[in-house]
């Protein structure tokens, strides 16, 4: 039985890898005289770098026997998502130490929605932004707004903690009625979950209130 390149890689590693056997996993599938490895070989004969692989463009690496449109397209492909990888800027995560930090990172951002947001920011055990993600639109209620949902994404992104922000689009972050239920069912099914509310926060039009600094968590 002939040995597929992707089972060689899943067996020693991407970082492990030949060339030929990266090219091979790209390429996929072979003809019936040529397995993927031995059209990754003729490749790289023809093609010694990936400078030169990637110069040659679609009309070039077609003239390799066993390559096809489709099959140069997947190769330029990958080459072009290493080359984003190399020269696309590193996203620094924001550390949150403070409800200032928190929101300073979405004020601007809300406060002239004209409908409620909800957001959460899921943090590591730094305090390290690791996610944002939006989660309702509309009138924040207790039926809305479920424990579910909000800590289906902290367990995705292996969360410590989370801040949970929503908007007023009246401009007046005082807490509701509501805000004040949601934030208590956020906490116990926090403690209940392992995954900590720190804080919800209101903003406003300018403005924002931590419901933690003002004792309603």
């Amino acid at each position: 039985m002939i040995e597929l390149p992707k089972d060689r890689i899943q067996l020693k590693g991407l970082a492990e890898a030949t060339t030929v056997e990266l090219l091979a996993c790209l390429v996929r599938t072979g003809t019936r005289d040529k397995t993927p490895l031995d059209i990754g070989e003729s490749l790289m004969a023809a093609y010694p770098t990936l400078i030169e692989l990637e110069q040659a463009g679609v009309g070039g690496l077609e003239k390799t026997p066993g390559v096809g449109k489709a099959k140069a397209l997947q190769i330029l492909a990958g080459l072009e998502l290493g080359r984003r990888l190399v020269t696309e800027p590193k996203w620094v995560r924001p550390v949150v130490r403070s409800p200032d930090d928190a929101a300073e990172l979405l004020l601007e951002e809300m406060r002239l929605f004209q409908q409620e947001h909800f957001v959460c920011l899921y943090l590591n055990t730094k305090n390290e932004v690791i996610s944002k993600k939006t989660l309702f639109i509309g009138g924040l209620n207790t039926s809305i707004v479920h424990p579910r949902d909000i800590f289906r994404e902290a367990i995705r992104c292996s969360a410590a903690s989370f801040i949970a922000v929503h908007n007023h689009p009246s401009g007046d972050p005082t807490p509701s009625r509501e805000d004040i239920e949601v934030s208590e069912r956020m906490v116990e099914a926090g403690r209940f979950i392992g995954i900590s509310c720190i804080d919800h926060i209101i903003i406003g039009h300018g403005q924002f209130i931590s419901m933690k600094q003002r004792g309603f968590m």
